[in-house]
């Protein structure tokens, strides 16, 4: 299975020409499953880009696989690894590697409840916003999660998944902790294309440098089933 969506801004909406405000920026995400026999394969990108004028405002790109082992069996385990990047919020990168123990609690046409309990390697380098100075740090954490999908009918289908890591960081003798949720709200239109109403979220307690601790993004856009 592989669903693709995208999207794509540009305009020019200037008060003066000698003051031009000239927009460019894209996402596009790619969700794709290959399930060949009792093992499945999942592969996950997205990555969004914002320019206006010669300034960068969003370059944040991510990619993940999955493999999950006995994927009919109501307790099986998977493994993934992900790497992604945040220029703006000065992440470069992001390397995750990890294993998680899942357990499909409900399982039925209309809904399925799958909760994770697991642990990760994280290795980030970060920049400070204001002095530059790079900032590189390794973490194991404990890395768990819950996902719900629900039918509401043949038309319309709701997605959510909510992650929460927790790691000890020695040097500076803290617990830090970190949200990550997705919210997916999917309208059929015909049999391949859907509309897809997305929010993202992601909080962190005690961010490595300072930046905004919950950030969120709300989208609106086609998706197309192949």
């Amino acid at each position: 299975m592989l669903k693709a969506t995208a999207g794509l801004n540009i305009y020019n909406r200037s008060a003066s020409a000698d003051a031009p405000v000239n927009l460019f920026g894209y996402r596009w995400d790619i969700n794709s499953m290959f399930h060949p026999g009792k093992h499945a394969y999942i592969g996950i990108s997205n990555f969004d880009y914002l320019r206006i004028n010669d300034s960068d405002f969003l370059n944040f790109g991510l990619i993940h696989g999955r493999a999950v082992f006995n994927w009919e069996k109501q307790s099986n385990i998977e493994t993934f690894v992900q790497y992604s990047f945040d220029n703006f919020r000065g992440l470069e990168p992001r390397w995750i590697a990890g294993g998680t123990l899942r357990h499909r609690v409900v399982s039925s046409d209309k809904m399925t409840l799958i909760l994770g309990l697991g642990g990760m390697y994280e290795h980030e380098r970060w920049f400070h916003p204001t002095t530059e100075e790079s900032i590189t740090v390794n973490f194991l954490k404990s890395s768990n999660y819950v996902s719900l999908r629900y039918s509401v009918n043949e038309y319309v289908d709701v997605n959510f998944v909510n992650y929460y890591q927790v790691g000890f960081d020695r040097a500076a003798d803290i617990f830090r902790n970190r949200l990550n949720g997705n919210v997916n709200f999917n309208t059929r239109i015909t049999s391949r294309f859907s509309l897809t109403n997305t929010l993202d979220f992601s909080y962190e307690d005690r961010p490595i440098v300072p930046i905004t601790q919950f950030i969120y993004s709300f989208r609106v856009g086609v998706s197309y089933d192949f």
